[in-house]
């Protein structure tokens, strides 16, 4: 036990709390019984939140080396005991969750705070009382108090005020999440990121219903509505093939809604009546809108945001960014608009915010950290939060920002962190009675599968692997690939043996390729916050990736000459489905490290070099056509059209493969560089992943094209949480 004067841990998650002191699992307040083992693997996990311990690493720790059990059966078996005191589920966590052959994870917030232990019981020795002695004025007097008494009172009263003083200075605590409840059940993909130059479909409520957008089989959009209570989905009919939702009415009688056509800069706004009836198109908009508190309407328009009358006239300019703004919102009290900043540049996005009247534009966090997507924030409807969604190393998280404090205790503005994996959580939108949020839950996995031309099947392949950027050595007995969604590199033999990871977070990595003599890959990476620039890695790996431009970024898609003195690559396209960046196509002399722009190349990305070394294929910057470059002429022509993503070379340089995700016919195809025909090879009934679709396009040594199966899952969920 320990002594009056220590302060043990207790560590709390949920309706649990640990007592490290008492060794004790409480659960609302009464012990929950549990052996010595589990008690130990819990303590370990709680230690160690949202990262993974090794089975390795428990026995070494509970198990030493001297102890003769069978390690395997005693694990399994204290997890499995600790589940059923936690009530937690192997096949569906709450709280631990299972990493096959390599330990386990705690996967929800840890809250660490001090127990009470108050001092043992004393007493305090009385002061004998003397005869009274008369004063001055020969009037008895009482028994004299001691001068260390009235010490010992005035200490007592300067550590009443100091206790007080240190109250109101120590932060309140800090908001977490109780629950998860999963509102719908459909399985179809709820949008997130609409091709519309940056606008989110976000989540919106009149209080008693969640109306988002869903996309449907060939890419079309609808409006889903469901209780906030859950239960089936059903569909707000519309005339149009495409439409998103945007905002909801201050009354709750309409919803802001757009359509969008493929590459459209600028697609029309609607208002959608909820109980049906005609809807009524209220002008454009080219990034993002919602209505105001007071029944206006806030649109943002390539780098500045307007205010307008709900019908969408008398538009005035409130403010001018930098980057592209999205996702305004107002204040409960209307006195600021926050939205998110979206640098294209950089592919990431921060939080920014602008007075009622259109002053004092400023980032809400400028000194939290060099974190590459911060997003789609919401006020509580008291003002006291406001809780958004931050992207790190692949997965979307919650956190909060306390807004409003007590007069007598001071409020730590520090974001809090919400959730903490394994699912995604994005687009959060607190309830109407503040005790809920709302929020989209992603599990991202896919399988890669190879397209099998005998059978005319998708087949998983490397035993269905989550990996994109798939490529091979010249020999074909070498693969490197970009693990999804982690974004880390990895190479391996094609049978899966000598795996070896080459990069690692906070690093994003994408589009690896092997050199000729197989020793070396190039790829492009960014650290957070930063732009995409062309790495090398050595195939031992050991070392840190080699940084090949240092000072400038927007660089993307690279790829080697034949003869491996040579890379080739693109810009990073501001926007794909925009309108043509300043993006051209550049070579790297690596002996010289001399730069050196194709010419003709602007508005191109995406280059890859024939084996033979003659041509060198490109795509335009909107998606739109696949362009040559003849070596042999210096010239480029333009054979295809209507492509998505990054095309891929047969191995003997007759083909070039890629894929279509045309709404009409979504499909793989390849065209013959002799006389330009094109070949249609399979339909493509595959869920749509950018990461895949975008830098995906890969063939295995024999030629046939790989593919990853989005396995991924999008559902909304009411998360129960306590905001102090």
């Amino acid at each position: 036990m320990p002594s009056s004067s220590e302060t043990p841990d207790v560590l709390s998650f949920g309706v649990f709390e640990v007592d490290l002191g008492e060794g004790e699992l409480r659960k609302s307040g009464l012990r929950v019984k549990l052996q010595d083992q589990p008690f130990q693997v819990l303590v370990l996990l709680l230690e160690r939140q949202g990262e993974i311990v090794s089975r390795e690493e428990l026995q070494r720790k509970l198990w030493p080396a001297d102890t003769f059990v069978d390690f395997d059966h005693s694990l399994n078996s204290a997890i499995k005991k600790l589940r059923e005191a936690l009530g937690d589920q192997a096949e569906n966590p709450r709280f631990i969750e299972t990493l096959h052959r390599r330990g386990y994870r705690f996967i929800v917030p840890v809250e660490r705070q001090r127990d009470a232990v108050g001092m043992g019981p004393g007493t305090l020795r009385e002061a004998e009382s003397g005869k009274a002695s008369p004063d001055s004025r020969g009037e008895s007097q009482g028994p004299a108090v001691p001068r260390w008494v009235k010490i010992l009172g005035v200490m007592a009263a300067l550590l009443a005020a100091g206790s007080v003083v240190a109250w109101w200075l120590s932060p309140l605590g800090a908001p977490r999440v109780l629950n998860y409840t999963q509102l719908t059940k459909d399985g179809a993909d709820k949008v997130d990121v609409v091709s519309i130059g940056s606008i989110r479909a976000p989540i919106v409520t009149d209080g008693s219903r969640l109306y988002f957008t869903e996309l449907q089989r060939g890419a079309s959009g609808v409006i889903g509505q469901v209780s906030v209570a859950g239960g089936e989905t059903a569909i707000i009919p519309t005339p149009f093939p495409n439409v998103a939702v945007l905002g909801i009415s201050p009354n709750g009688a309409d919803l802001l809604a757009y359509t969008w056509l493929a590459n459209e800069l600028k697609v029309p706004l609607w208002v959608v009546p909820v109980l049906g009836g005609t809807p009524r198109r209220i002008g454009d908009v080219t990034q993002d809108a919602t209505w105001s508190p007071d029944g206006q309407i806030v649109l943002t328009r390539d780098h500045d945001l307007y205010v307008a009358q709900s019908d969408g006239t008398g538009a005035r300019k409130l403010a001018s960014v930098e980057g592209f703004p999205v996702w305004p919102r107002w204040s409960p009290d209307g006195k600021v608009l926050r939205f998110t900043e979206h640098d294209p540049k950089k592919d990431s996005s921060t939080l920014w915010e602008v007075a009622a009247d259109g002053t004092q534009p400023h980032p809400v966090l400028p000194n939290w950290g060099n974190h590459a997507a911060e997003c789609c924030g919401n006020w509580t409807p008291d003002g006291k939060y406001f809780v958004f969604q931050s992207t790190r190393n692949g997965r979307a998280d919650l956190w909060a920002i306390r807004e409003k404090q007590n007069s007598w205790q001071k409020a730590d503005r520090e974001p809090a962190q919400l959730t903490a994996g394994p699912m995604s959580f994005s687009l959060p939108l607190p309830s109407k009675d503040g005790k809920k949020l709302f929020a989209l839950g992603t599990k991202l996995r896919g399988e890669l599968v190879r397209y099998d031309a005998k059978s005319g099947q998708f087949v998983p392949y490397l035993d269905g692997i989550s990996a994109i950027g798939v490529t091979f050595t010249r020999e074909g007995n070498w693969v490197a690939y970009i693990a999804y969604p982690e974004g880390t590199l990895w190479r391996s033999k094609v049978d899966g043996s000598e795996r070896v990871q080459l990069t690692f977070a906070p690093m994003e990595a994408l589009a690896p390729r092997w050199s000729p003599d197989g020793k070396r890959i190039v790829f492009m990476g960014r650290q957070p916050g930063q732009g995409w620039k062309l790495y090398l890695v050595a195939f031992e790996g050991g070392n840190s990736p080699q940084e090949l431009l240092p000072g400038s970024d927007g660089q993307a898609a690279p790829d080697w000459s034949p003869d491996g003195n040579s890379l080739v690559f693109g810009g990073f396209p501001e926007e794909i489905s925009g309108e043509a960046s300043a993006t051209s196509i550049r070579l790297l002399d690596l002996k010289t490290h001399q730069t050196s722009t194709l010419p003709g190349s602007e508005g191109l990305y995406c280059p890859r070099w024939s084996p033979a070394g003659r041509y060198i294929s490109a795509t335009s910057a909107d998606g739109r056509k696949l362009m040559l470059f003849d070596a042999t002429n210096r010239k480029w022509s333009e054979p295809e059209d209507l492509l998505e993503g990054c095309p891929a070379w047969s191995h003997n340089g007759e083909y070039l493969y890629f894929q279509s995700f045309d709404v009409k016919e979504p499909a793989l195809f390849r065209m013959r560089i002799s006389d330009r025909k094109r070949e249609r090879l399979a339909e493509i009934n595959l869920r749509r992943n950018e990461a895949a679709w975008l830098w995906g396009n890969a063939l295995t040594p024999d030629d046939s094209s790989l593919v990853l199966r989005d396995e991924s899952s999008e559902e909304i969920y009411a998360l129960d949480w306590i905001g102090p």
